[in-house]
């Protein structure tokens, strides 16, 4: 084992996975509006770029929510 190789997680410790959202679709969505309201109407795309800086600052916020309750942990 090399100096440089981080030590494995003793057995047990749990895995954390984020929860199922629809959010990276929603942002999708609303980027795929902003764009297609470029070549047809540019209010679509004001809209799409609304959208699209909604889900972003909702998706952060759940993160930071999500990540600010996982339980604190040593990182030696």
């Amino acid at each position: 084992m090399s100096p440089l190789d981080r030590p494995t997680p003793p057995a047990g410790e749990e895995i954390h996975l984020p929860e199922g959202s629809i959010q990276p679709m929603l942002l999708a969505f609303f980027i795929t509006v902003a764009l297609v309201g470029v070549t047809v109407a540019t209010p679509l795309s004001i809209a799409g770029a609304i959208g699209a800086v909604w889900v972003s600052v909702r998706w952060i916020r759940d993160a930071r929510h999500e990540l600010a309750d996982l339980p604190a942990h040593d990182e030696h």
